[in-house]
């Protein structure tokens, strides 16, 4: 906090090709991370049957969210102390150390452990590269870049099923673990050589707040496990859930009381004093139930439902992430040229509740292109909002805190993801199990749904495939019909955000409106916690001179 001084101007906004060169740099480092959240969706079919292990299928995506998820408020609070150039240097170095051990798992533990350590690096390489925006182009400029952002996301959701199915189809998915290396190394020199960003000095060391980074992982990692293990694995009263459900409250209500009496809190406290801070949260978390929830199955229900191959059910996402592009980048282009904000992320809720309940009547037999609409549909709706809904977060607190603020909002839409995918590839996989045995109780001679890829459930006998295909069908489509209401809560919300002015200079004390009660109580939290900081460092500073004179004085009495 006060503690802290810039011994390094900030890229001024107006010298256009440092700019440019800053946002390609990052630009590639987020394509690193967007990609590995959608790779594997094609290639998952085939991988868990390799593996025998549908029945840990969910956790191929969700070990990943959920891992990047934990570290997204370690790797915000931590570039606001340390600076953001070293920390993506460290969080793509991890990336790197997991994508080698994944292409090399023989089993499908090692393969979930590989994602888990992916994940451990994947957390700080979207939270550092949206907040080293921030640190350098005025909210009002935001938009626009933020919506380039929405479209490199959209474009490796369509890259990255692509370059899985193909990979898949050729040299083996092994491969989609492999060609991180390359770009991780292309990342870090871009990094290295492209990214100038301010630095940042502290006269007494920083304190990094190991308990609330503890308790926040905890806290995640139980949620989820009641998600992913309640109603599957363990029945929802078991003592397994029952006890899971009671450590994430414990830790929970831990978290909050370790992190109001931090020096340097992980997630302050004080964000959630602010209204619109905690609104897009919410909606934020809601969107992500819903969005991963699809995107984490769509591409498997496509090939398995259809028999396309996993190439062309990358490419029948398309419509979802082109739409997707276009839309975001039209929206942050225009949220940059009139400074209005409100109405899309509203609109782009309700647009994702329409595909929702259009995706829930699919059925086994209907045709590709009704697919692609719906898909289209929600690639409107997610454009329309999500990277506007960080823009707002980041507009509401001082520039200082942006970083943190950011990673607050994405832990919290990350949790949705991790949900989303967790929830639904749970349901899934036992409802599929249930399925397959009740149309085929003889089985398919092959190991049952655990087995089953692509090319075997095409080579089935016609009779035996169209039952496989069905149980599919009814184990994925309906779920999609549960997740309306989220969508239509989360535009309800959003309803209620206040539309400030977007700032329009970098200057981190006068970039908020702090003309309101809720801003004028963060800005006396705010300046009440660096003096506690300051008081505590000279407290400490006059008891070591201390405690250096006592030898002395002992000396002088003998």
């Amino acid at each position: 906090m006060s503690n802290q001084t810039i011994v390094e101007t900030p890229v001024d906004a107006g010298e256009k090709r440092k700019i440019v060169l800053l946002f390609a740099g990052l630009m590639v480092t987020m394509l690193l991370a967007s990609l590995n959240q959608t790779v594997l969706s094609t290639a998952l079919p085939t991988m868990v049957g390799e593996l025998n292990g549908v029945e840990h299928m969910a956790w191929a995506i969700t070990a990943f969210i959920l891992a990047s998820t934990i570290m997204m408020p370690v790797y915000g609070k931590l570039g606001d102390l340390l600076g953001r150039k070293p920390m993506l240097l460290f969080a793509i170095s991890i990336f790197t150390v997991g994508s080698v051990i994944g292409a090399l798992a023989p089993d499908m533990g090692t393969l979930i452990a590989a994602r888990v350590v992916q994940g451990l690096g994947g957390g700080g390489l979207m939270i550092l590269s949206q907040a080293t925006i921030a640190d350098v182009v005025p909210a009002r400029e935001r938009g626009k870049y933020m919506g380039i952002m929405g479209g490199v996301f959209a474009f490796s959701s369509v890259a990255g099923p692509l370059i899985g199915g193909g990979l898949t189809e050729g040299p083996g998915w092994r491969w989609a673990f492999w060609m991180n290396v390359p770009l991780a190394v292309l990342a870090i020199f871009a990094t290295i050589f492209l990214l100038h960003v301010p630095k940042v000095v502290h006269a007494t060391r920083p304190k990094i707040d190991y308990l609330g980074m503890m308790l926040i992982a905890v806290a995640t990692t139980a949620i989820v496990l009641v998600g992913t293990w309640g109603g599957s694995q363990y029945a929802w009263s078991s003592p397994e859930i029952l006890g899971l459900a009671a450590a994430a409250i414990i830790t929970g209500v831990l978290f909050v009381f370790v992190e109001r009496r931090a020096s340097e809190p992980v997630m302050p406290m004080m964000l959630f004093k602010s209204r619109n801070f905690n609104l897009t949260t919410i909606a934020g978390l809601l969107t992500g139930i819903a969005m991963f929830g699809v995107l984490g199955y769509m591409p498997t229900y496509i090939q398995m439902a259809t028999g396309f191959s996993a190439a062309q059910a990358g490419l029948l996402m398309i419509p979802m992430m082109g739409c997707l592009l276009v839309v975001s980048v039209i929206v942050g282009r225009r949220v940059s040229t009139t400074g209005r904000y409100k109405v899309a992320p509203i609109a782009g809720s309700i647009i994702l509740a329409v595909s929702l309940a259009l995706m829930a009547t699919l059925h086994a037999d209907s045709p590709v292109y009704l697919i692609c609409v719906y898909m289209g549909i929600m690639g409107i709706g997610l454009g329309a909002s999500m990277q506007i809904m960080t823009l707002v977060a980041q507009n509401s607190f001082p520039l200082k805190f942006v970083g943190t603020a950011t990673a607050g909002q994405n832990y919290f839409r990350q949790v949705g993801a991790t949900l989303g995918s967790a929830v639904v590839g749970a349901m899934f996989a036992t409802r599929l199990h249930e399925l397959v045995a009740e149309k085929i109780p003889g089985g398919t001679g092959g190991g049952g749904a655990a087995s089953f890829t692509p090319h075997i459930v095409n080579s089935l006998p016609d009779p035996l495939k169209k039952l496989v295909i069905e149980s599919y069908n009814e184990a994925l489509v309906p779920l999609f019909l549960w997740m309306v209401p989220l969508a239509v809560i989360a535009a309800i919300i959003l309803f209620f955000v206040k539309e400030v002015p977007l700032a329009t200079k970098l200057d981190g004390e006068s970039s908020v409106d702090i003309s309101t009660p809720e801003m004028a109580e963060f800005e006396a939290d705010v300046i009440e916690a660096d003096l506690k900081t300051e008081l505590t460092a000279e407290l400490k500073h006059d008891a070591g001179r201390h405690g250096d004179l006592e030898p002395s004085r002992s000396s002088s009495a003998k």
